[in-house]
């Protein structure tokens, strides 16, 4: 009987385990800074998307404050990220600690 009970423990992770790699390839985050001027959108494997610049974003005799700016949305929306998994996991992780 308990043997029966681990493998359905270890098909119910697995199963949780491939959603949640489904969700981090369709996860979507956005993350801003400097007021909006710079916007970096990231996946849920961290993987950068796109990066957007405002024009006023851009100035030639600042590029230390562009590269800031830059670093911070980033980390923004790995945090983000982070975020989100963390609430997916938990919830995920309900399930297979409900079947003990």
């Amino acid at each position: 009987m308990k043997m029966k009970q681990l493998q359905k423990m270890m098909q119910q992770a697995q199963s949780m385990q491939a959603k949640l790699e489904t969700e981090m390839n369709e996860m979507t985050v956005e993350a801003t800074s400097g007021g909006g001027m710079v916007t970096v959108c990231m996946d849920g494997k961290k993987n950068v998307k796109s990066i957007r610049l405002s024009k006023e974003a851009v100035d030639p005799d600042d590029v230390e404050l562009l590269e800031d700016m830059i670093l911070a949305a980033l980390h923004e929306a790995s945090a983000k990220v982070d975020e989100v998994l963390q609430e997916q996991i938990g919830s995920l992780g309900g399930g297979l600690l409900g079947g003990l």
